[in-house]
């Protein structure tokens, strides 16, 4: 499995469609440094050429190939239209 996705995770993304991307997004600090976080949208990617697209539990997931079988989680979290996808288990890299 390229990533494990939580049911309430894998019931949200199927509602939007089926389809998700999950990538490193930089975060900024207040001193000028910056880390990279994974993050996970409920969308395809604009340059899917760029990722590595696995089709898992009826889902097509496409992810950064540095990501791939690093023992991450998507779950969901926040409540009605404040529901977001988020990506566990991975250190931010610099």
């Amino acid at each position: 499995m390229a990533i494990a996705i939580s049911r309430r995770a894998r019931e949200f993304i199927q509602r939007k469609g089926g389809v998700v991307t999950v990538r490193l997004a930089p975060r900024h600090g207040c001193c000028g440094g910056m880390a990279s976080l994974a993050v996970a949208d409920a969308v395809a990617p604009d340059d899917a050429s760029r990722y590595r697209r696995v089709e898992q539990d009826g889902m097509r997931l496409h992810i950064a190939p540095e990501l791939v079988d690093e023992g991450l989680i998507i779950d969901l979290e926040g409540w009605g239209i404040f529901r977001h996808l988020y990506v566990d288990g991975a250190p931010l890299k610099g």
